[in-house]
């Protein structure tokens, strides 16, 4: 059954490459021929997942690309497929029709639900964890549910958990793991630290005894510094720490080197710390991380950039408080005036609760530098209505059909930001590139 499964996963891929299509249809396939086919490959290669709320791709993509900078060869899902059947494409594709996959590393982005089902089935070296923070309530439940899932798939785990030290839900996994070893990276205060948070947190109280988190400083949401009013539980001593030199130019230093972060934002630093992390683990010079931070291709929907009518527009995927609060960040500190395109559904894929736009600070669009905010999407009326209640009171587009929603965007004479949902991201995309100039 395994040579089966491996033919017609390579069958359906290859047909599939004929039309430009990717996708996990081939994994599904295979699974269906045999649904134990990834305990049956062999491989002799470290085995490196990367799971989170927020982040897992652009990790997984530079964790990847450092590893080919330094001349490795590597496999990894850099589309994204994250989920069993998305995996199992991936694997099968590069595996020989014996079942041997031929790589130095595997690099494979997990969804956090799929976490119980990979870490069982392969030989995993490192798991990869971001951060933890409320996402897609209708599938993945309170965070508190998923990450009792996490924890109860890592009870056996004997390898290396690779862990942000600022996030106490993710520090937590280790008391779980007892057989695993654990290296932490985080990174100092910095001036966008603040004292008090008002943003959605989830870390308010000791995962041990249950006393109240006293913070010594928050990042954002709930990443921060933290001890247990019982002294039952702190920040980790961390293994790989940065410092911000500037947000605003991406910088920042970490073991006496000075790094250029691939996009904007300190959670994307953050992400960076991870990969750093990882180099260390394995003992990889960070000469090729930072080669691979100033090279690296943003995915698609990451403060990605388009040029229109000598205009910026910057194209970013949002689909949590916590993630849309970082974006919230970077259109705030952008002192030009700003038309803004916000693209809410509400399919399968992106939740189909919404009632995380509440937790998100749409507020920091209300200024006088927002001059035009179009919403569009399933769910457009429930954005404008947010936005309402945001206290804004510039002009407010509701479009629903998303070509004309882009049109208008395009058609700006400001700075651009378009904000996507999930099943949004892709059209939104494509409508941007048409006629790009």
């Amino acid at each position: 059954m395994k040579y089966l499964a491996i033919l017609l996963n390579k069958l359906a891929s290859f047909l599939l490459s004929l039309v430009h299509r990717g996708g996990s249809l081939p994994g599904q396939l295979a699974l269906k021929v045999d649904a134990n086919i990834l305990k049956e490959l062999k491989i002799s290669c470290p085995i490196i997942l990367v799971t989170g709320t927020n982040g897992k791709t652009s990790t997984s993509n530079l964790i990847a690309s450092m590893f080919e900078t330094a001349h490795k060869q590597v496999v990894t899902n850099r589309k994204g497929d994250n989920m069993r059947a998305g995996i199992t494409t991936c694997l099968l594709k590069a595996a020989s029709l014996t079942g041997v996959v031929p790589a130095d590393y595997i690099v494979l982005e997990v969804d956090e639900l799929n976490i119980p089902y990979i870490i069982k089935s392969l030989p995993v070296t490192a798991l990869v964890v971001t951060n933890f923070f409320r996402d897609q309530l209708d599938r993945a439940r309170e965070m508190e549910q998923l990450i009792q899932k996490v924890e109860e798939a890592i009870h056996d785990f004997d390898g290396t958990l690779i862990l942000n030290a600022n996030d106490p839900n993710v520090v937590r996994l280790k008391d779980a793991a007892v057989q695993a070893d654990a290296r932490y990276f985080a990174m100092e205060r910095c001036e966008e630290s603040k004292a008090v948070n008002k943003e959605a947190s989830e870390g308010k109280f000791c995962p041990r005894c249950g006393g109240k988190l006293i913070y010594d400083f928050y990042q954002y949401s709930h990443i921060g510094e933290y001890h247990c009013e019982n002294k039952d539980y702190e920040t980790p001593a961390t293994d790989v720490k940065g410092s911000v030199k500037s947000i605003r130019d991406r910088q920042f230093i970490s073991k006496d080197m000075e790094f250029h972060a691939p996009q904007g934002g300190l959670y994307t630093m953050y992400n960076c710390m991870a990969v750093l992390c990882v180099a260390d683990f394995f003992h990889i010079d960070m000469q090729y991380a930072a080669k691979t931070f100033e090279t690296m291709d943003v995915p698609d929907g990451r403060n990605e950039e388009f040029n229109f009518n000598g205009q910026k527009c910057v194209l970013n995927l949002v689909k949590n408080p916590t993630g849309a609060n970082e974006v919230m960040k970077v259109i705030e500190e952008d002192q030009d005036d700003k038309t803004v395109l916000l693209v809410l559904n509400d399919h399968a894929q992106d939740g189909t609760d919404v009632s995380w736009i509440y937790d998100t600070f749409f507020e920091k669009l209300v200024n006088e530098k927002t001059v035009h905010i179009i919403c569009s999407g399933t769910r457009c009326y429930d954005m404008a209505l947010r936005l309402k209640y945001a206290g804004y009171k510039e002009r407010i587009e509701v479009e629903e059909n998303l070509e004309k929603a882009v049109a208008s965007l395009k058609n700006a004479d400001t700075t651009m930001y378009a904000i996507a949902t999930y099943t949004a991201l892709q059209p939104v995309r494509k409508l941007l590139r048409r006629n790009e100039k």
